[in-house]
């Protein structure tokens, strides 16, 4: 592998596309929401145009392959386009901006994975990743006709992919050199050959039919998941998707993962974490938080309500939620260990908020958040990347069409103010973005391990 030593941002920031109107489960009913943003391939490149005009590095779809939601109550939540199909509609409506698919390990054969995803490479000039996940959901194997398996043969499965995959992209060497018309020479096959790798759970010949893109072979992330899945990131990862819920968490989650890095022979900080981050935004907090009402009044409140009760520890009826707490119901509130947005809940009942101002916080998400002004988000991505929690953020909105614009105009422009962003793009490929080595085929420091 060669060191990069190109100029990277100092904060990393991508958005995910998962969401076809927004992470909320009411932004499909907003008059402003575009009818079927779901399967419409102008709205979908649109947005992803859109992120490419603010300089994001990359675009990230998240895929579960069974229906995931109720669609009596919501929106699907992830891409019901196919992903790899999406982004080889997107790569040439692009030319800028990473594109980052997930593609289970547990259903796809590792030449099909290697092809399909250095196609898309190739088209896009070197802007993929890949997002190796293994399935966990029983309705994802039974759509495949296949039992769930035990967690060690999951994991066999992803390591023998991940391997394999990698391998078939070294298949193809740059030395295999560019068509030569004078001597009559396509390519030198002694730079294209066979890998003939066999595991466990699944194999590959070789070699692979497409050369290498710009930059080499797609940009590996993966999450940050159970003990195995840390180990497996530890191994193969370039990036790291995340959940810290919290600045301590994002600091413990790299030293877990430096710390296992190191103990496979890779660098400190070689794998970049970027954490999930939630938003709502608004010129100010007033206008976020009533825009985030807006959005919460088009559904039933209940089950909203019930959550709250539970993070209170006290009870509420649903009548109640445009009424303070009384002073009794505040004098009993104690913050609850296992749910650390309860602080917050507190704090916004002492100020005399309603239940529906406090929800409108999005105080019951499942993953750090944040409902405010572009200054409150610009000040929040800066104090966690400067407590060095995490190296930067997959942004998720939970109105697109409300949100993104706010994104791109204000908040993107106060991060480059502040120099956490450059003005430009830095490079042309995804590795370029994220100041990730150079790779073709497997990392050799992992050879054998």
């Amino acid at each position: 592998m060669k060191t990069h030593s190109k100029p990277t941002h100092k904060l990393l920031l991508g958005i995910s596309n998962s969401e076809s109107y927004g992470f909320h489960p009411a932004a499909w009913r907003l008059p402003s929401a575009p009818d079927n943003a779901f399967t419409d391939i102008d709205v979908i490149i649109k947005k992803a145009q859109m992120a490419e005009q603010g300089g994001l590095d990359y675009i990230f779809y998240g895929d579960r392959v069974f229906l995931h939601e109720d669609l009596n109550e919501r929106s699907p939540l992830f891409a019901s386009i196919e992903p790899m199909v999406l982004l080889s509609a997107i790569a040439p409506a692009t030319k800028r901006i990473g594109l980052v698919t997930s593609a289970s390990t547990s259903f796809n054969e590792p030449y099909t994975l290697a092809r399909q995803l250095r196609a898309i490479d190739v088209i896009s000039g070197g802007r993929v990743g890949w997002n190796a996940i293994p399935s966990y959901e029983p309705q994802a194997f039974a759509n495949y006709g296949k039992p769930v398996p035990s967690s060690d043969k999951k994991y066999e499965r992803l390591h023998e992919s991940v391997q394999i995959t990698q391998a078939l992209w070294g298949s193809w060497q740059k030395e295999a050199g560019e068509p030569d018309k004078a001597s009559g020479r396509f390519a030198d096959m002694r730079y294209i050959q066979p890998i003939n790798l066999q595991g466990k759970q699944v194999g590959s010949y070789g070699p692979l039919q497409i050369p290498p893109s710009k930059q080499g072979q797609p940009v590996i992330f993966m999450p940050f998941a159970s003990g195995k899945g840390i180990e497996a990131a530890a191994l193969y990862a370039n990036a790291m998707v995340a959940m810290p819920s919290n600045i301590a968490e994002g600091k413990q989650q790299i030293a877990i993962m430096n710390d296992m890095a190191k103990q496979v022979g890779r660098e400190v900080n070689e794998i970049k974490l970027l954490a999930f981050l939630n938003l709502s935004l608004g010129d100010t907090e007033e206008d976020a938080v009533a825009h985030r009402m807006t959005l919460d009044s088009q559904m039933g409140m209940d089950w909203i309500m019930g959550h709250l009760a539970v993070v209170l520890g006290i009870n509420l009826d649903p009548s109640q939620i445009d009424t303070p707490l009384t002073e009794t119901q505040i004098a009993s509130l104690r913050p609850r260990l296992r749910t650390p947005q309860s602080h917050k809940v507190i704090e916004l009942a002492k100020q005399g908020k309603t239940p529906r101002q406090i929800l409108a916080y999005g105080l019951y998400e499942p993953m750090l958040n944040l409902i405010g002004s572009p200054s409150q988000a610009v000040d929040m991505m800066q104090e966690w990347l400067e407590q060095g929690a995490c190296q930067g953020f997959t942004l998720i909105l939970n109105d697109n069409q409300h949100d993104l614009p706010i994104l791109i105009e204000q908040v993107i422009p106060m991060l480059r103010e502040r120099g956490l962003r450059a003005d430009d793009y830095l490079g042309e490929t995804l590795r370029d973005h994220l100041g990730v080595d150079e790779q073709l085929g497997l990392d050799s420091r992992m050879v054998g391990k």
